[in-house]
């Protein structure tokens, strides 16, 4: 079979994976769920709604890279560097 997506496009679909890994992560911990909700203003059923959103996916990454601690504890939950979950934010945000 001939693949007909570029690399980018391959990078954009590895980002969002990442992004909705990191996105089940953070709902289902019992202090980053909240706080994700308080911080964006979004509510569980926008939330649903968008998660394939790249916007939304970008401003979850944006969430964990504005506080060290989040960051470091989901990417460790996901057995991923950070700089991956950074690099993937900046994939999605372009």
């Amino acid at each position: 079979m001939i693949r007909d997506r570029s690399p980018a496009t391959d990078d954009r679909a590895a980002a969002a994976t990442l992004a909705l890994r990191a996105l089940a992560h953070i709902v289902g911990d019992v202090e980053l769920g909240p706080r994700l909700l308080d911080v964006t203003g979004l509510d569980v059923p926008t939330l649903r709604a968008r998660a394939a959103d790249p916007d939304l996916l970008a401003a979850v990454l944006g969430f964990l890279t504005a506080h060290e601690g989040s960051l470091i504890a989901t990417a460790s939950a996901l057995d991923v560097p950070p700089a991956a979950l950074v690099a993937a934010q900046r994939t999605l945000g372009a």
